[in-house]
């Protein structure tokens, strides 16, 4: 398929985006006290060919502080130099930049300003476990909303950006706030009807345009759709009517679906062009261009949404941190090499932390600045050395590549049958088919290189390494899950009860289904425990699910998937049991008591026990060969360093990689905060 068309320019209002790939507004982790950083995130994807970069949410006044998360700002004149160099190096790439104005209205919280919160009406703020409440807007209050957000407007205007943002998505948005009738319950003429609700919307809209002049665009983003929202716009009812009203009155359409966690629905749940279903009827209403996102990552895909006619622009937020240069490797028929999103949803938990951007598949976002590293230029090794890396999962497959394109002569060997460690084993569980795409990237690009060996199903003793020979072995032979209960809410061994059948994902994953009814304990509270549910539930096991926390896989909630395994759980029935502490486990009964009661009991029939708790790092060998050559370079990278993540497993295996290019450990360079006179 050719992909011409994915190159052509598009007119947005007074301005031409270069090319159809929009790298869509999402939080890079930085904001204002970081410019450096976003910076340098930013200019990376306009240097790997994203026609147009956008900012991520960007507040316009002091009444809307989103508290612990690291937001742009642009309401004071202090702000405005990062602003302008943010511009500056996204422009030298020929990219057009972007800014996302925003007023985060009723999910604000104000602590750090100490002014209220404002809204529509009277209410508590849209963050159900903090005790603070909205102040319904006066008309005072709106003529203050508007003069900030046009100031804040001539203020990006004034330092570069091409297209002004309106912000009304993902119900993180006053103006959002003001058009649902969830939220809205004023009876003058911000109220009451959608023509009303919409009021403040147009009246924004049109007080940027009028300061845009002409010389800028104005894009409007809008969730046409929010599933399973009470009073819920819908792409069939308000939301097709909101986009009806003001068809032609912004130059762009970024339209989405809310709130968030079905906008940035993971690969468990969603394939690629997920959105589509709700947002392709706007190219049918409008007559300026559309962008919208879906987690594209297939040029093929993305060329068929250009064609069918659902889309102009192509969005992405995830697949262009999964890969910044994903339009350059299109452009230059490089598609094998395209770094394809994973869709774990990594990045986005690392906003509840307000800390920069982590991704599974790219180990360099959020490293641009402080470390130099680059997505595609690892620059060439200081000495040019001989390694081998013991393990190809994760760790040791980006070890090696990274280590590759240095100029390194790499050996790369594991003991099983194929590459890919816990990639591969977890990607063959239920919804996990994305984490494949770690190894298919790695292998496929250290298999077009003449300075790789690879080595399949071959185990290694401590007396063979020294044989090899290499300058540097490292050692990325992964972790084990325990079997002995030590979990995250206890780290004390259990002294199972003779006959009892306690097994651990490995366990499931090589294969086994007990026969009979199963109890999944959960004291890791990622996904792991989950999937075993589902995928036992499958084979055709009675399962309940058991985790001594307040909530189901509570992690996933940053991952925005808690919501969705929850309801798997009640479609399939699956049984939940939440705040239940494991007690004990014998003649075929597993005893759990409450966690807030001692004298509270709950038994369950179980064939076996799926204990899903820590993981053992396996360093024997590593430290079997370290004992016998202690003058060695030897290095531990990923799991069997320390048990984590794909994302820190992959992490480990570049920074290592890194070091041992630049021979030795480069620091963080770390950022000034700025001062206002």
């Amino acid at each position: 398929m050719s992909y011409d068309l994915l190159f052509e320019p598009v007119k947005i209002g007074p301005v031409t985006a270069p090319n159809r790939f929009f790298a869509a507004p999402h939080a890079t982790g930085h904001g204002f006290s970081l410019p450096a950083g976003s910076t340098a995130l930013r200019a990376m994807k306009a240097e790997g060919g994203w026609g147009t970069v956008a900012v991520q949410i960007t507040e316009v006044s002091n009444n809307s502080d989103m508290a612990n998360h690291p937001i742009e700002r642009i309401w004071d004149d202090v702000y405005l130099d990062q602003h302008a160099k943010q511009v500056e190096a996204i422009k030298a790439h020929g990219s057009l930049a972007a800014i996302e104005l925003a007023h985060g209205g009723m999910r604000a919280r104000n602590f750090a300003t100490g002014v209220p919160v404002i809204g529509p009406s009277d209410l508590p703020i849209l963050r159900a476990e903090l005790p603070v409440q909205a102040k319904a807007m006066d008309k005072s209050d709106i003529r203050e909303f508007r003069r900030a957000h046009k100031k804040a407007a001539q203020n990006a205007k004034d330092v570069g950006y091409d297209i002004l943002y309106v912000y009304a998505a993902h119900d993180i948005s006053l103006l959002s706030h003001f058009l649902s009738r969830r939220t809205n319950f004023r009876s003058d003429e911000y109220g009451g009807s959608l023509e009303n609700r919409a009021r403040l919307l147009r009246e924004i809209l049109e007080d940027t345009l009028e300061l845009a002049e002409g010389e800028r665009a104005v894009a409007l983003r809008f969730a046409v759709h929010e599933p399973g929202a009470k009073h819920a716009m819908t792409y069939d009812g308000e939301g097709r009517e909101v986009v009806e009203m003001l068809a032609d009155l912004p130059d762009l359409w970024d339209v989405n679906i809310s709130g968030w966690s079905a906008d940035s629905a993971t690969s468990r749940f969603t394939e690629q062009g997920y959105q589509l279903e709700f947002t392709s009827f706007v190219k049918q209403v409008t007559n300026k261009p559309v962008v919208g996102v879906g987690r594209f990552t297939s040029p093929d895909t993305m060329a068929s949404v250009i064609k069918s006619g659902k889309l102009d622009l192509i969005g992405g937020a995830r697949p262009s941190i999964a890969d910044p240069f994903l339009p350059n490797k299109i452009k230059e028929n490089r598609v094998e090499e395209i770094r394809e999103c994973v869709g774990c949803n990594i990045c986005v938990s690392m906003d509840a932390y307000g800390v920069p951007l982590r991704c599974t598949q790219n180990p360099t976002i959020g490293e641009e600045w402080r470390r130099g590293w680059h997505p595609e230029i690892v620059g060439q090794a200081n000495k040019q050395e001989t390694s081998l890396i013991v393990g190809a999962g994760p760790a040791g497959l980006e070890c090696a590549l990274t280590l590759a394109k240095a100029g390194h002569q790499v050996t790369l060997a594991d003991a099983a049958d194929e590459v890919g460690g816990r990639a591969l084993l977890e990607g063959g569980l239920p919804g996990l088919h994305g984490y494949r795409r770690v190894i298919d990237y790695r292998l496929w690009n250290l298999q077009q290189r003449g300075n790789v060996d690879i080595y399949t199903a071959s185990p290694l003793e401590a007396g063979d390494l020294g044989d090899f020979g290499a300058d540097n072995i490292i050692f990325a032979t992964g972790a084990s899950w325990r079997c002995d209960g030590v979990g995250r809410s206890n780290f004390d061994a259990v002294d199972w009860a003779s006959g009892t059948n306690v097994l651990t994902p490995a366990d499931i994953i090589a294969g086994k289904v007990p026969d009979g009814p199963v109890v999944v304990y959960d004291d890791d509270h990622f996904y792991m425990a989950s999937v075993l549910a589902e995928h036992l539930h499958a084979k055709g096991c009675d399962v309940t699910y058991v985790t001594p926390l307040e909530s189901v896989a509570s992690w996933t909630a940053y991952t925005l998937e808690q919501r969705s395994i929850i309801g798997r759980f009640k479609s399939l029935g699956i049984s939940m049991h939440v705040n239940s502490t494991f007690r004990d486990y014998r003649a075929g009964v597993v005893t759990v008591e409450d966690a807030y009661a001692c004298d509270s009991e709950k038994r369950f029939e179980a064939s076996a026990l799926i204990f899903v708790g820590a993981r053992t790092p396996n360093k024997a060998l590593y430290e079997g060969f370290a004992q016998s050559q202690p003058d060695s370079r030897a290095f531990l990278i990923g799991d069997c360093l320390v048990p984590g993540m794909i994302q820190a497993a992959i992490h480990s295996g570049h920074r290592v990689a890194k070091e041992l290019i630049d021979d030795g450990v480069v620091p963080f360079k770390l950022e000034k905060p700025i001062a206002a006179e």
